[in-house]
């Protein structure tokens, strides 16, 4: 074994990240346990790379081919309904986590000066989950994700000036159809995995600089401390444990369902809807009346979510502790309003 050490010490620096590891420290309070939803969004994010791998093996992305190729994957394929089922339950899992990661820093305030960085490189990678989820919804080639991938696409196509460019660069042409479908595929197997890798290594490199933050109503500076190593990753290893129990249970017992194949010729079905995460804003959209004095309603809407956007991402900036607790209450108000628009909206929206 000092043989192998040191040969790895010439060549990789072993003995530097050992030493790193070994100075690394993890506050304790009694909100440590959020720390670990970061951790669990990696996780299932490494998961999601491991069974689209594989589903890549036998997937064909066209519109004569790639509902067939599904099929195949799920009914012939060995385990392959079972690595199906894993990545999209992973998939919805990781974005639940990521939102938990999200709320759990707000309401902890780990947004503070120095971390501004860290929250915009965490908001663009929650950003790029929900581009993972709306891509990878069309490439079944089935009936419910072709129509709501039209939604989705239309809703784009609304935005003043530019919305009939964006529409037709999601959609690779004016309508939904093959070349929507080979660019989505584009997109959830290049692109957006490999911007998603640079911001990721951005995201835990500037979390590493800035270390862990402590909220703060938790006073003193000599707060109870942990190792990273063994002590913190042994128990974020348990949460990926527990994580995983709760993906193959759902993969297992509730197998993702591929439903019919896309006829782009068909009426729409009733009450087609997005994902889960999507389902607050469509349905407040549903919502908003056709006109509002002489604006489009949707315009409207999708201007207040632009609006509603730009103040979240710039949470750091406009709540800088000038105030003190004042201004943390405000935060915190906010971090509830907005968990408890998005929670209520999307029951509803499912509901009706």
């Amino acid at each position: 074994m000092a043989a192998i050490t040191e040969w790895l010490d010439e060549r990789l620096g072993w003995n530097a990240i050992r030493e790193f590891a070994a100075h690394k420290s993890v506050p304790v309070h009694s909100a440590t346990m959020w720390y670990y939803f970061g951790g669990i969004t990696l996780f299932l994010f490494t998961i999601q790379v491991l069974t689209g791998v594989l589903l890549l093996l036998y997937y064909r992305p066209s519109p004569t081919e790639a509902y067939e190729s599904v099929q195949f994957i799920v009914t012939r394929v060995e385990f392959g309904w079972l690595v199906r089922s894993i990545h999209s339950w992973s998939a919805n899992l990781m974005i639940l986590s990521a939102f938990i990661h999200m709320f759990s820093v707000v309401f902890l305030h780990s947004y503070r000066r120095p971390r501004e960085l860290t929250w915009l490189s965490g908001i663009a990678l929650l950003g790029l989950a929900l581009g993972f989820g709306f891509s990878g919804y069309l490439l079944p080639w089935n009936k419910l994700s072709y129509f709501a991938t039209k939604v989705g696409t239309d809703m784009a196509g609304s935005v003043p000036l530019i919305g009939h460019q964006i529409a037709r660069f999601l959609r690779g042409g004016d309508d939904v159809g093959g070349g929507t479908l080979t660019r989505f595929f584009g997109f959830h197997v290049a692109v957006l995995p490999g911007i998603t890798t640079l911001l990721l290594v951005l995201h835990l490199v500037l979390v590493q600089k800035a270390g862990m933050s402590s909220p703060p109503w938790i006073k003193g500076e000599n707060l109870p401390q942990i190792r990273f190593f063994p002590n913190f990753f042994l128990r974020e290893l348990m949460a990926w444990y527990a994580a995983l129990g709760v993906l193959g249970s759902l993969a297992a017992l509730f197998p993702w369902e591929l439903g019919e194949k896309a006829d782009p010729f068909a009426p729409a079905p009733a009450g087609i809807r997005p994902e889960w995460y999507f389902l607050a804003p469509f349905y407040t959209l549903k919502l908003i009346p056709s006109h509002v004095w002489r604006i489009e309603g949707e315009l409207l809407g999708l201007f207040g979510f632009g609006l509603l956007a730009v103040w979240w991402v710039l949470l750091p900036f406009w709540s800088a502790d000038r105030r003190g607790t004042l201004r943390q209450r405000l935060v915190t108000g906010a971090g509830v309003a907005l968990l408890a628009y998005l929670a209520t909206f999307s029951v509803l929206g499912y509901l009706r």
